[in-house]
This record gives structure tokens, sequence and C-alpha cells, in this order.
């Protein structure tokens, strides 16, 4: 028994589309950002463009059982370096609490996807 199907029916397209987009999104915004002029560190902007390229790779759909698991490895690094909440006072605590539990969220998600990807090994 196998959860991994042996096709993509529009369904599991459109759920890796739309947790591909976060990545193509945010990573292009601050590249974009860095390329008008905006200041963002060497660590930013290498983080960015790896969730860009991982975004892409996720969307096209290639070896997305590897692609999936290490974004969602990236996006749990990022949970913890940049929504420590547990470090903060009120209501600074709140709000960051939501943004780290977003971010776990979509480790959910990139985990799901992996474990679900259609399997390209032949019998």
């Amino acid at each position: 028994m196998s959860f991994r199907p042996q096709t993509q029916g529009p369904g599991f397209v459109l759920a890796r589309l739309l947790l591909a987009s976060v990545f193509i999104v945010m990573g292009a915004w601050r590249l974009w950002g860095a390329y008008n002029g905006i200041a963002i560190s060497g660590a930013t902007l290498t983080f960015s463009a790896l969730e860009l390229v991982l975004g892409i790779l996720v969307a096209a759909g290639w070896k997305l059982r590897w692609t999936a698991l290490l974004s969602a490895l990236l996006m749990a690094v990022d949970a913890a370096l940049s929504h420590q909440f547990w470090a903060l006072a009120e209501p600074e605590r709140s709000a960051q609490l939501l943004h780290f539990m977003k971010n776990v969220n979509i480790v959910g998600g990139f985990l799901l996807l992996s474990l679900t990807a259609p399997s390209s090994r032949r019998r």
C-alpha cells in the first residue's frame, strides 16, 4: 500500500502551487527590494534566493519529494530564527506567535506534499 499517487490530479497541483507561491513571492519580493536599494543582509539575500529557487522547483514538481522536504526545513529554520515569540513581552509575543504558527503550518504542508508526491521509481 502506498500513499503516493501515480498521477497528480488538479487538487494536488493546486495545493503544490499554493505552497510554492509563499517562497516564490517572498523570495522575489526581498530580492527585488535589494535590487532597488533596500538594505538587506547577505544572509537574508542568500535565504531569499534559496526560497525563490525552491519555490520554482516545487511549483514545477521537480524532484518533489526532496524539494518539498528541503522547503519544510527552510521554513522551520525561518520560524525559529525570525519569530522568537518566547523571548518577547506582550503584545509583540502574540503577533510573533501567530507568525511562528503560520510557518509551522506551512512546514506541515510541505511535509505532507513530500509524503504524497508521486513516485518516479520504476518497478
